[in-house]
């Protein structure tokens, strides 16, 4: 039921405006004044309000601009006995839906009204989708709770709210682009677009053309004009995934658009121009790709901006029972059944296996699980043969001679050293500080 707020002086006038909107199917409210009128609005939730411009307590067209900057989705319909252009001006600049004059215009109420509740409805749904993309790539949903993801976490959010250009480094299926995600989403280009696009998917003509566009007759098949990702991320964020992969004359191109923000469609003389963020990923050393030149050491730099690495999901163990009842979840709802019981063995097994293929990997081994289960409990005979019958390194103690071994009792002698200070810890060590959280993790160092 669609609420209206009837918010007039004249009592008579009040009542036949309400039975004209209840006779339209509408949950009515009425207020003989602003204030009475304002205490509903707090109360309820109101779509429309149909408001006189001279009340008791005060002007209709400067109440509009308090209950804009407080209720933004409600619309809101001026009513007055005398109609004056000045204030019809103002009404509309403080935000009315539209001004009207009572008697002459009665007869538009009605479809105001329907035009009105279409315009709050579009609002409420855009609103809607926007909160639902915000929570699936707000940081929140980057679901862990080891110190090493809480410490790449930490560094995302600080250069979310920067133009800075950022290099995602990690190894394939940790999550770069929910990270990339997550930086657009909490960075003051969010009202605009974040472009992906994977540098190893295509060939290097086919990717030139896709990274700057081309004009029409540029080669064959070019029948027409295409914008290419650049352009589209004009104001936003571009993300190059893979882009280690991108060819060496490309990376020149590329080089010239970020110092510059021009680029040149394949095909045309004529350079044009986009503001984008950059937002780079990779799963290689690109220090030693450019040391090798494999990769052009300019861009390495223009790139390395401000670098975030990655751990690999065997690195942050801690975070494997949280991914597992979130997938477990996930994929039981998926195929309409209760969610699933997660046995102790079944855990055991996922956080001893080495995860070659990280989150992505558990993610597909899940869903393969909850597909087979017959009963209401997952468990370990469920899983591939590999992870069944991995060797148990949970249990086994290291070697007194290990390399392990030795690296677990040099950290916490440096640890005792430091007092417990991690930062100057990990100076000493000459490692980062994400590194030694990883570290302290693997080893079980308190």
């Amino acid at each position: 039921m669609k609420t209206i707020l009837i918010i007039d002086d004249e009592e008579k006038l009040r009542g036949l405006l309400a039975r004209i909107v209840k006779s339209e199917g509408f949950d009515i409210l009425e207020a003989s004044n602003l204030k009475s009128g304002l205490k509903k609005l707090e109360q309820n939730d109101i779509d429309v309000i149909l408001c006189d411009v001279k009340l008791p307590d005060g002007n209709g067209v400067d109440f509009l601009q308090k209950i804009k900057s407080n209720f933004p989705l409600t619309e809101v319909i001026l009513l007055t006995a005398y109609g004056n252009i000045a204030d019809g001006v103002q009404a509309m600049k403080n935000g009315a839906f539209d001004y009207i004059v009572k008697g002459d215009d009665n007869d538009k109420i009605i479809p105001l009204l329907h035009k009105a509740l279409e315009k709050v409805q579009l609002q409420k749904k855009v609103q809607q989708l926007e909160k639902r993309i915000f929570d699936k790539y707000s940081f929140d949903t980057i679901i862990g709770k080891s110190k090493a993801l809480e410490q790449v976490i930490d560094l995302a959010k600080k250069v979310a709210k920067t133009d800075s250009t950022v290099l995602l480094i990690g190894e394939t299926g940790t999550g770069k682009e929910v990270f990339a995600q997550a930086i657009h989403e909490n960075s003051n280009r969010v009202v605009k677009s974040l472009v992906a696009l994977n540098c190893s998917t295509f060939s290097k003509e086919i990717l030139e053309s896709e990274l700057f566009g081309h004009k029409q007759g540029a080669f064959t098949g070019a029948i027409k004009d295409k914008k290419g990702f650049i352009e589209e991320a004009n104001g936003g964020t571009l993300f190059l995934d893979e882009i280690g992969e991108m060819p060496l004359e490309l990376q020149a191109k590329l080089l010239r658009v970020l110092e510059t923000n021009e680029y040149i469609p394949v095909g045309d003389s004529t350079p044009k121009k986009s503001n984008f963020r950059l937002i780079a990923a990779t799963n290689r050393d690109l220090k030693s790709e450019s040391e090798a030149n494999r990769f052009r050491s300019d861009l390495y730099f223009r790139l390395n901006i401000f670098q975030i690495n990655i751990p690999p999901l065997r690195e942050r163990v801690k975070d494997i029972a949280p991914l597992t009842v979130y997938f477990v979840k996930q994929f039981s709802e998926k195929i309409n059944r209760k969610t699933l019981e997660i046995a102790p063995d079944f855990l055991q097994k996922l956080e001893s296996y080495y995860w070659s293929g990280n989150v992505r990997e558990l993610k597909n081994i899940i869903e393969r699980s909850v597909i087979l289960c017959n009963g209401d409990t997952l468990t370990s005979e469920l899983l591939p043969y590999e992870i069944q019958h991995q060797e148990d390194k949970t249990n086994k103690s290291m070697s007194a001679f290990s390399m392990q071994s030795i690296e677990k009792l040099h950290i916490q002698k440096v640890l005792n050293y430091t007092k417990g200070n991690k930062a100057e810890t990990a100076r000493l060590l000459e490692i980062g500080i994400a590194t030694l959280y990883r570290k302290l993790d693997e080893y079980n160092i308190q």
